[in-house]
């Protein structure tokens, strides 16, 4: 018997992050046992910002590893004999920016945990852990590793969602998300036995040579398997948990969640949609169509009559999954090209919005209602500003990436002759200006409250602002190639390039 021909390359970027979650849990075991190093003493915010710097250590190798397959343009497998995962541009892509993203949270956590008082550092083991399903969900080849992928993403964020063990929404945020969680994995493993059952493969390429396309097993097979990715990416009807879950966990694993887990699945899900069932998921295209129409239309709607910033921010990603679906029912390069684009501008904006109430957390209460903001123009001038310009570019104006990621995915609808899908993505996009605009409108024109806001942020956390910002910006005026240094910044080639090669 030969021993089967494996390749690491393809597991770096795993590798690196699972390794870091081993060494974030020995570096506490054995700094939490000192009183003193260095001469200095040993405190739980010391401890907390030393793992949130080997964290973001292994994060940056996992980037570098990513970014190295992209520009190298190889496709790495795994296991030769068998490929049930592979790193090639279209997975280093998405593992790239769950990686730059999740080492953003991991320095935006520093402060935060601090002031909220659960600095415990298996926050950092358990996110890491999570980014590293994130990453094998990217590169699944395979219905196995995809669903390995999926519940090692899962479970650690089910314990996230509830690491502030002292307050009761955090817990019942734990318990709501573990159950639909656990719900939604059960549909998707029964999609995935149908569909084993009626192709006998569980890889990619043998599904789609061998899917059965008038079988009605295998179509519902395809259909509880898209049902199983919409729970994940929070698509109407399968939403519901998500506002409560945002609401009850601490807003830095609200933003962890808001931006990796979306960006995660639907990668995955565009692999599987193009690789797995090319030929024949055109038969399912009405029902993306109505996920899509629904999820802009709900998504939006309800964000209208929220007072919680939470809230409205799960609302509002919600109603931005339903933008990404317009590009999948699209169908075409150019809406895949799309997806990739909005997935990677929805990353800085919707971060950068999150990271601005981080910033404003103080003696262990979050920044929660709309009327806590009121006044800040004045108070933090700079931080007022830097949150209307990401809510500015959720809303899609010009000037901004969002506006850019809009255009794209809409123009890629009427391409594809779903010129009504893109009218409507206009219209809740108007309405989304009316809730948005609220937030600014508190900070500038209302008298400043009773909430007690941070009056500093920490240097972590202007960081993080100003990464956002920049991108956000610059990707609004040159999503292509720019002038001077900027020519190398080509995030629609890039784009493109991802998902060149499923074709």
């Amino acid at each position: 018997m030969t021993a089967p021909t494996l390749d690491l390359t393809a597991v770096a970027p795993i590798g690196f992050v699972a390794i870091g979650a081993l060494v974030v849990l020995l570096a506490e075991v054995v700094l939490s046992r000192r009183k003193t190093l260095l001469g200095r003493p040993v405190t739980d915010v010391w401890i907390g910002a030393v793992l949130a710097m080997i964290a973001s250590g292994f994060l940056a190798l996992a980037l570098y590893a990513s970014a190295h397959a992209f520009w190298a343009d190889t496709s790495a497998v795994f296991q030769l004999e068998r490929p049930m995962l592979r790193l090639d541009r279209l997975a280093a892509f998405v593992t790239a920016l769950v990686a730059v993203a999740s080492l953003l949270v991991c320095v935006l956590s520093v402060t935060y945990l601090a002031e909220v008082r659960i600095n415990h550092g298996e926050y950092y083991a358990l996110l890491l852990l999570a980014t590293s399903g994130m990453m094998l969900l990217a590169g699944s080849t395979d219905l196995i590793t995809l669903f390995l992928g999926l519940e090692l993403m899962s479970i650690p964020i089910y314990v996230l969602a509830g690491f502030d063990r002292r307050r009761l929404r955090s817990n019942e945020s734990a318990l709501k998300y573990f159950l639909v969680g656990s719900f939604a994995s059960a549909i998707l493993l029964y999609g995935m036995a149908l569909l084993y059952g009626t192709t006998g493969h569980t890889d990619f390429d043998g599904i789609r040579a061998a899917f059965p396309a008038g079988n009605p097993l295998a179509l519902t097979g395809f259909g509880l398997l898209l049902v199983g990715f919409a729970f994940k990416i929070s698509s109407v009807p399968f939403h519901q948990w998500t506002p409560d879950v945002y609401e009850g966990a601490p807003i830095s694993v609200t933003t962890y969640m808001a931006v990796t887990v979306k960006v995660a699945a639907f990668g995955a899900l565009l692999r599987t949609l193009t690789v797995a069932f090319g030929p024949f998921a055109g038969e399912l295209t009405g029902l993306l169509w109505v996920l899509a129409a629904l999820t802009m239309l709900v998504g939006n709607v309800m964000a209208v009559i929220q007072d919680n910033l939470k809230r409205l921010l799960a609302y509002s990603s919600i109603a931005h999954a339903g933008y990404v679906l317009v590009g999948l029912v699209a169908g075409t390069p150019e809406g895949h090209a799309a997806v990739l684009f909005y997935l990677l501008v929805y990353v800085f904006m919707n971060l950068g919005a999150f990271a601005a109430l981080v910033a404003l957390a103080n003696r262990g209460r979050d920044c929660e209602r709309i009327d806590d903001l009121a006044g800040l123009a004045r108070s933090r001038p700079a931080l007022a500003g830097l949150l209307t310009l990401f809510l500015l570019a959720l809303a899609g104006m010009p000037g901004t990436g969002g506006f850019i990621a809009k255009f794209m995915v809409f123009k890629a609808a009427v391409g594809a002759g779903y010129v009504g899908l893109a009218i409507l993505g206009v219209l809740t996009s108007v309405v989304s200006v009316y809730y948005y605009l609220r937030i600014p409108v508190a900070m500038y024109m209302s008298e400043p409250g009773e909430a007690a806001l941070r009056e500093e942020s920490s240097s972590g956390e202007r960081l993080v602002l100003a990464v956002c910002a920049v991108v956000v910006l610059l990707l609004g005026i040159f999503p292509g190639a720019g002038p001077g240094l900027l020519a190398h910044v080509r995030a629609l080639e890039w784009a493109r390039q991802s998902v060149a090669l499923l074709y």
